[in-house]
């Protein structure tokens, strides 16, 4: 597990690292991000409403949290993608035109902190201002408090912040810390206080581990077109190979993206997991499947393939917004998901709704 003291720590939640490049943020590269392609909204075609649907999987980059970074020369101004600095009030527009209720803030703070203080004041930050999004706009916003799991120390002091004092819906995690991977018994004292809360634990991929900050793996291919699901595939096997969920049983652990590519490697899991260290029985591999959440951020494949695995009501509605374009989710996701033949109207009102309530009966009363 690497050294919580360890000032070369890169610490991100939620932001592709080749994303973070320096740019230029104008005002035209904000709009392209937040209306689509022409700058115009994403067209009466694309509106999705009644706002019904809850958002699993909303990024959120706290504006006190960029101006704090950017003081403490944790970060270069225009560092962060245009989409970063998206004001609340573009968000609300973007979610009235997918016909989004509530979202779920999934906050990121990409910086190298030098110390566990220093850590852990950019986590309160971050919650504060969660806060005060959500008081802001009731029944619009909650929110994940981030973890870090390579800093027990400050991941137990916001676990209890968090989840004990802030109201938070869960916890974000990403699936590996400096090549450490979610499932690791480095990570037990963290889940074990996390299994006594019953917390919603959500995931996000990252860079794969020995991948050089800011590079692609592959020249010319964004890390977040294949690495990151790679990296959520290996997280949600190592959490099987390591019993995870019979550890913690109290826990509920959402994969993002449809899982990555868990769903398309389970019969090779199921043959091929007895040469894991442990082995893996092929019974296991059945029962976690069914045991994960997953959200539909990407756009997702389609959904025969998860379905085979595993039960509608353990889908969740994802948009990745704002790191997935408005247009992305309202002209390819949104439809691609309200046509998909495996689904019937009922599941549907699940994934967009019903099962997130049932997983956070809280977001009803936000």
């Amino acid at each position: 597990m690497p050294d919580p003291s360890n000032v070369s720590r890169v610490a991100l939640l939620g932001v592709p690292a080749e994303m973070t490049r320096t740019d230029t943020v104008t005002v035209a590269a904000v709009d392209r991000v937040s209306t689509g392609p022409h700058g115009a909204g994403p067209g009466p075609g694309a509106a999705h409403a009644p706002q019904s649907k809850i958002d699993m999987h909303h990024h959120f980059c706290a504006p006190e949290w960029r101006e704090w970074a950017e003081r403490h020369e944790l970060i270069k101004p225009g560092q962060l993608p245009p989409w970063a600095r998206l004001d609340t009030e573009a968000t609300i527009g973007f979610m009235d035109r997918a016909g989004i209720a509530t979202a779920v803030l999934k906050p990121m703070l990409p910086a190298r902190y030098g110390s566990s203080a220093q850590l852990r004041e950019a986590v309160n930050i971050t919650l504060q201002s969660m806060v005060e999004v959500a008081t802001s706009h009731p029944g619009r916003f909650a929110f994940y408090a981030p973890l870090f799991l390579d800093d027990p120390d400050t991941s137990s002091w916001t676990v209890r912040r968090g989840l004990g004092r802030l109201g938070a819906a869960g916890v974000n995690v990403t699936a590996n810390y400096g090549g450490v991977y979610l499932g690791d018994p480095s990570y037990d004292r963290v889940f074990s206080e996390l299994n006594d809360h019953g917390a919603v634990v959500d995931t996000h991929p990252h860079n794969l581990p020995g991948c050089p900050p800011g590079a692609s793996t592959v020249p010319g291919i964004p890390n977040f077109m294949c690495d990151f699901l790679l990296d959520t595939t290996r997280a949600a096997v190592n959490m099987i190979s390591r019993r995870t969920l019979d550890r913690f049983p109290d826990i509920s652990v959402i994969l993002p993206h449809a899982g990555g590519f868990l769903p398309y490697i389970a019969s090779r899991l199921r043959a091929l997991g007895r040469f894991c260290e442990p082995p893996v029985d092929p019974g296991v591999v059945r029962d976690y499947l069914r045991r994960f959440y997953y959200d539909t951020a990407g756009p997702m494949a389609g959904a025969a393939a998860l379905l085979e695995h595993v039960s509608a009501d353990r889908v969740l509605f994802g948009t990745d917004w704002p790191a997935g374009p408005a247009d992305t989710v309202t002209e390819l996701a949104l439809p691609a998901l309200d046509s998909d033949p495996a689904l019937t109207p009922r599941q549907l009102q699940g994934i967009y709704r019903d099962n997130a309530l049932r997983l956070l009966p809280q977001l009803a009363t936000v």
